[in-house]
């Protein structure tokens, strides 16, 4: 089984959000960038597979040079090569067609990602990704059993888990499920000095025009002073909640 494993290249959660260029680009000073964390499941599953049954796994990421750090993790933690796609990954549609092209061109069976990045939140490039290559596709996805071609999947429901049955090839749309946080694995020193000998191919784009633009970048607003209620004064704490914080 030949797994290709889709990387995004996200600001570390505790880094500080700035904005420049009048708040229509983000200022990357001082940021740490790591593996986006739905992608750190999935590929966590991908090596599960690469050790139970001796699947291969490639990890593939849309991004400039600046983004090969990122990958250099994905291979210490014990992916087999891995690709990057040159093209500065801003439209979601353009990120999948290049993806698309990456599928088509490995023969690909089975291609995990994370169900959204969580610096921009899309949760579109799996399901246009599978639209794309015409691949059976599971978004959401908890749990994963691959058995020849067949295929189990569960995915996360409004109150509840779905279990469905599919078959390669397919898309999954993994998160927090597919593996637990405890199963996330930090690269050793020697994964680290494997990972230098490992082929990372640069690979140029297609065409593909952007199908959406950024216009502008707001941060939330920031949080008002908190206000202290006399626990028997219940008409007034009644009066703000209704009025003010409009939550009644």
């Amino acid at each position: 089984m030949k797994i290709l494993v889709c990387i995004s290249h996200v600001p570390d959660t505790t880094s500080k959000i700035n904005f420049t260029e009048n708040d229509t680009k983000f200022d990357t000073n001082g940021v740490q960038f790591v593996i986006n964390p739905y992608d750190e499941f999935s590929l966590t599953r991908a090596m599960w597979f690469k050790e139970k049954q001796g699947a291969t796994v490639t990890v593939v990421n849309v991004g400039n040079a600046t983004t090969e750090p990122t990958l250099r993790k994905a291979l210490a933690i014990g992916a087999d090569d891995a690709i990057r796609v040159n093209m500065e990954a801003v439209d979601g549609l353009s990120v999948a067609k290049q993806l698309a092209e990456v599928v088509k061109n490995g023969g690909y069976d089975l291609v995990l990602a994370g169900r959204e990045s969580i610096d921009y939140n899309g949760a579109m490039v799996p399901g246009m990704l599978s639209s794309l290559i015409d691949f059976n596709f599971v978004n959401g996805c908890i749990g994963l059993e691959v058995d020849g071609t067949s295929v189990t999947a569960i995915r996360e429901i409004d109150g509840g888990n779905e279990t469905l049955s599919t078959s390669l090839p397919l898309v999954i749309g993994g998160q927090k499920g597919i593996v637990e946080e405890k199963d996330l694995r930090i690269p050793n020193m020697r994964g680290i000095m494997m990972a230098r000998k490992k082929p990372l191919n640069v690979v140029e784009p297609v065409a593909a025009e952007n199908a959406t633009s950024i216009t502008s970048f707001e941060k939330p607003a920031p949080k008002g002073t908190v206000k202290l209620i006399d626990a028997d004064n219940v008409d007034e704490l009644i009066d703000l909640l209704h009025n003010e914080a409009k939550v009644i």
